[in-house]
């Protein structure tokens, strides 16, 4: 009788074992997530979550994960785990200057031309060591003009403006072949001495763009300066004029922000001559666009710094415009120039399906996640982020991402929580959209991929119940 009541005692123990399990697989969220979503208002519909341990074959938890949602930047994870794996962690760009004719001395009477390959690096810094090259090289006096090529990448039709009516957002840049310093002024608020008045500074300054300050100091607290900002550029003859109103609480002490203020062909030019004089070079004639000509001599080139370090940019602080120039990158590589988003998006797509990955529901616009269009469950994400681990790039992968409580996008959050330093976690975040994607060494050092993702219009809300969600993933028993 005693041996029978104990393997009845077992058999419950392994029943009770099995119910939990499939629970945990298709049953309701954890607790403090759903107590999150009440406090925030928000439907548990509006939400999708994935969460499966690196080593199990089945998922910890799936809710509402085979729906297609908008990703936002988490989308960007798509992206970058491809190229890792399509193009090698060693894969950089080039950006090259050519002549049209001999150089006779330091002197160039034909035209100098500037080819771009989409470099999404190619920074203030880095094109300023491209030009110093040439300059080394013994080109001084340049007679016949620039040619700015842009042919690697296929002109897109979309407007800046088209995705928030905010084309000066530094994030609205469009791709291109030749993007230098993703086309981005820097506004720096120097409030001066006494608190009398702020200085503002414009770098780079080309020559065509005039700023005119018309903040006023405020004593108020810092709080959200930038949004008290406001920004406008108009034409004045052949000058841009940015002109920047409201006020400014000189309790912030410094600040920046980035904006655009000219178009890609102007700024070029701009800048170009800017750097160029600096130099000690000069130039006559136009910058303007066309194609290398034929038989045209290699003068500099200038390499990017790595996929694998550019993607950490990209991911660590949701880079949208390198994500973009990445993205185009990817189809003129598999297809050849030029690059347009459809090829790339086969790209990305042959490549899943050679991994065995099959994502239907799958939209790809631009592979930024900036975009109102783009889609993806949260199982599927989860599967790529599963096969990720498994990859060989997987390190460079999974240290591109923030670490929660550390650094990128992710440094302010979760700090005073045990996950602290413990999750490498993607975030996105759009108007109707917040989702968080990634990979959390759990408590027991179990290695967890954790996929979430919001769509409602009360999504700005969905902050706590996705935290939630992580800690609860780590300090599960």
């Amino acid at each position: 009788m005693k041996s029978e009541r104990f393997y009845r005692f077992v058999a419950r123990l392994l029943l009770l074992a099995v119910w939990s399990s499939a629970m945990a697989q298709a049953g309701p969220l954890p607790a403090p997530v759903r107590a999150a979503l009440r406090e925030a208002g928000l439907p548990e519909s509006s939400l999708g979550v994935w969460v499966q341990e690196e080593s199990a074959r089945k998922p910890l938890l799936s809710f509402g994960a085979e729906h297609a949602m908008n990703p936002a930047s988490v989308m960007k994870l798509v992206t970058t785990y491809s190229a890792l794996e399509a193009l090698g962690p060693a894969y950089n760009w080039k950006t090259e200057i050519y002549s049209s004719t001999a150089l006779t001395g330091d002197t160039l009477d034909g035209a100098l031309i500037l080819k771009g390959y989409g470099d999404p690096s190619l920074t203030l810094e880095n094109f300023w060591l491209l030009l110093r090259d040439l300059r080394q090289r013994g080109v001084r006096d340049i007679r016949g003009g620039v040619i700015v090529d842009q042919s690697y990448f296929a002109p897109l039709a979309q407007d800046s403006a088209a995705f928030d009516n905010e084309p000066l957002r530094a994030y609205n840049a469009m791709p291109q072949a030749l993007l230098v310093n993703f086309n981005a002024i820097r506004l720096r608020l120097l409030p001066q001495a006494g608190g009398e008045a702020v200085k503002v500074v414009a770098d780079p300054s080309p020559p065509s763009l005039k700023t005119v300050s018309a903040l006023l100091p405020d004593k108020a607290s810092c709080g959200d300066w930038r949004e008290a900002i406001a920004t406008d550029v108009s034409a004045a003859g052949k000058e841009r004029v940015l002109t920047l109103h409201g006020k400014f609480p000189v309790t912030c002490g410094e600040k920046s922000f980035n904006l655009i203020a000219l178009s890609n062909g102007s700024y070029v030019d701009g800048v170009f001559r800017l750097l160029w004089t600096e130099l000690g070079g000069t130039l006559s004639g136009s910058v303007a666009p066309g194609e290398l000509p034929p038989g045209s001599r290699l003068l500099a080139r200038f390499d990017s710094p790595p996929l694998a370090d550019v993607i950490r940019d990209i991911n660590k602080f949701s880079n949208n415009v390198m994500a973009r120039q990445l993205f185009l990158t990817l189809g003129a590589e598999r297809s050849g120039p030029p690059a347009t988003p459809e090829k790339s998006a086969a790209a990305i797509e042959n490549w899943l399906q050679g991994k065995g990955l099959d994502f239907p529901e799958m939209v790809l616009e631009n592979g930024s996640g900036l975009s109102r269009v783009e889609r993806i469950s949260p199982r599927h994400l989860g599967a790529l982020l599963l096969a990720a681990s498994r990859s060989p790039v997987f390190a460079e992968f999974e240290s591109s991402l923030p670490i929660v409580a550390v650094d990128g996008t992710m440094k302010k959050r979760l700090t005073d929580s045990s996950i602290a330093g413990h999750a490498h976690i993607k975030s996105g975040s759009l108007e109707g959209v917040r989702s968080i994607a990634g990979y959390v060494l759990d408590a027991r050092g179990r290695r967890v991929i954790v996929v979430a993702m919001v769509n409602h219009p009360r999504a700005a809300t969905a902050k706590p119940a996705l935290d939630a969600l992580l800690q609860w993933v780590y300090l599960r028993p």
